[in-house]
This record gives structure tokens, sequence and C-alpha cells, in this order.
């Protein structure tokens, strides 16, 4: 190929190489939140999932306590039973009503803690345990925090594949909890990349620094 050539080329060749980077697929169908979304106590408890009960004054009743594979959750005293179908206020309640009769004048606190993944463009992508009183943000830091190459202005929430529609504006999402936002368990976080890295800029200055160091070479 005449040298002339690959410089014109060059620069196509920079644009192509940052096009390759904005290519990226993501998902398209947005899903609206159902109403369980918007009425925590609505939501219903998974495999996988941890309750944290803490019964203030007595330490060996308090923990985190698994959902089994088979939604039973075992607690100390109250014993073994089905969370199937079991909506979060719904056990808040049998526990606040069980618990008294063993121990009086108890305060019971009942938190449920949602599997979350956290993927894309974070330190140390993974499933991890929430607090549905987190922010979004506490959720991602979890994961170590954002990449340099993050695009936090368009953070989305997953599920089954598909994008859920998230009930507020992204100014109130650094501020809005992930019960607020209507997060369930099994849900994705996911921080897309930048369409235009700081890697993808060097790619592109590497491939014009290769054609000016051939023209210096055979002009």
């Amino acid at each position: 190929m005449p040298l002339t050539r690959l410089l014109r080329l060059a620069p196509l060749l920079v644009l192509a190489a940052l096009s390759a980077a904005c290519s990226s697929s993501q998902p398209t169908t947005t899903l609206a939140p159902t109403p369980a979304d918007t009425n925590p106590g609505a939501r219903m408890l998974r495999p996988g999932d941890v309750v944290k009960v803490q019964v203030f004054g007595h330490d060996e009743l308090s923990g985190e306590f698994p959902v089994d594979e088979t939604f039973n959750l075992l607690l100390p005293i109250i014993g073994e039973f089905s969370v199937k179908d079991m909506t979060v206020t719904e056990l808040r309640a049998r526990v606040r009503r069980e618990l008294p009769q063993l121990y009086t004048q108890s305060f019971v606190s009942v938190v449920p803690l949602f599997r979350v993944s956290v993927l894309g463009e974070v330190m140390h992508p993974g499933l991890f345990s929430v607090d549905p009183t987190m922010t979004l943000y506490e959720v991602i830091a979890m994961a170590g925090g954002s990449t340099r190459n993050a695009r936090e202005s368009k953070i989305r929430l997953i599920r089954g594949g598909q994008q859920v529609a998230l009930p507020i504006n992204s100014d109130a999402l650094a501020r809005a909890t992930i019960r607020e936002i209507g997060v369930r368990s099994g849900d994705q976080v996911y921080v897309p990349r930048k369409a235009i890295t700081y890697e993808t800029w060097l790619v592109g200055l590497q491939l014009l620094n290769t054609a000016l160091l051939a023209y210096t070479i055979f002009k």
C-alpha cells in the first residue's frame, strides 16, 4: 500500500477503533415497576436472601439468618418455618408476634437483606447481600466502586435480562435508597462503560503514531 494512502487512512482507522468501542450491545427492553416495587413490605423473600433479626437485650437471638433452597427460615426459639409466598410485612409481624410470648418487653427489628449483583464497570463485580436502606451508590461501593471508565449517569437496573425503569430521575439517584428505587432480590445493578474511554483514545493514538513513524522511515 502506498505510504501516502496509509497516511490518508490513518484517521479512518482511529475512527474505526472508536466506533468499535461504542458498539457494545445493551438491553433495550424496559419493564415498568410493579405495585410490589413501590410497596417494600409486599416483596417476597427468595432462597439465598438473608433475614437480619435484632432482639434488643437478647444478643443470643440476634443475627443474620439465610432462607434456604426450600424457602425455609430457621430462627432461634421460633424454629424453622416456610417463608414461601410470605411478604416482608408478614414475616416481620410473625417474628414480632411470637418472640414477645417468650420475652416480655422485647423490641424486635427484622430487616431483609436482598441478593443483588453489581456488574459492569466496577472494581469487584459480584453478588452482594444489601440492606434496602442503602443507596444505589453505597451498593456500588460494596463492589469496590466504579472504574475510571464507568458512565455513572447511565446506571441501569436489570431484571431477567431486561432493563427496569427507575421511578426517579438521575439527579435523585444518589440520594434514593434501593427500597425507594424498587430493587428486588435477584436484580442486577449494571454500570455501563463510557462510549469513548481512556484506553480507546490510547489505541487511536497508537495507530496514528504508527502511521507517522512509517512515514518518517520510508519517506
